[in-house]
């Protein structure tokens, strides 16, 4: 009977040892299909797997519906356009950049400012510049260049430039200091005559010192 307690006894620590020893196995064994699932959730193009975040590599994302990096990353936001790669915008107008510029607004080129107006607030146009008046377009509204040449008090021909004008005078005039009005210019003054220079409105006439006479061309004396 001595002999059988300690077979019994060694039996049942064998049984023990391989009873815990297993369960030291299993434990892994279960984890093991729980991680690889994870990583084979984020299978696809642009996938980064170490670091942390959704694990796609830098300039993408998980897409919603696939949960696949495979959606671009634009930093600077797209405006009215869509992100077709990393920081890279296609734009409405069919150009592509890092960032697309924002629509024009209803209050047209030079934006809105906020008005009241009766108690409520509204959106109106900012001031044009001056040479520049407010016009309603299809567009919404635009500051549209000013003729002044319709009211302009030029002396001689006035011609109309953006945001302003000019006035011109014709040959043998030049424009007056107040830059309307046109004084004659004084050609004696580049001494275009050989011998006598006499100035006339919008002329001059040359002339020559006795025993001399005019020559053909007007200027010189022979």
């Amino acid at each position: 009977p001595p002999v059988m307690l300690v077979e019994l006894l060694f039996q049942a620590a064998c049984v023990s040892l391989f009873l815990s020893s297993g369960q030291g196995r299993v434990y892994p064994a279960r984890k093991k299909p729980a991680s690889f699932a994870v990583e084979r959730r984020r299978v696809g193009p642009h996938v980064c797997f170490p670091g942390s975040g959704s694990g796609c590599c830098p300039g993408w994302m998980l897409s919603p519906g696939s949960g696949k990096c495979t959606l671009p990353l634009c930093s600077f936001g797209c405006g009215g356009g869509s992100c077709i790669a990393p920081n890279l915008c296609m734009c409405p107008d069919g150009e592509q950049g890092i960032t697309c510029p924002e629509p024009p607004g209803t209050c047209g080129e030079y934006g809105c400012d906020l008005s009241c107006n009766h108690g409520g607030c509204q959106e109106v146009a900012r001031v044009c510049p001056i040479g520049f008046s407010m016009a309603e377009t299809p567009n919404g509204v635009r500051c549209t260049d000013i003729d002044e040449c319709q009211s302009a008090a030029c002396e001689g021909t006035c011609v109309n430039t953006e945001g302003g004008f000019t006035c011109e005078c014709g040959a043998g005039w030049e424009l007056s200091a107040d830059r309307r009005s046109c004084q004659d210019t004084d050609e004696c003054q580049a001494t275009p005559c050989q011998h006598r220079c006499e100035n006339s409105v919008g002329s001059y006439r040359c002339s020559c010192r006795p025993g001399y006479h005019l020559h053909g061309n007007r200027h010189s004396c022979v």
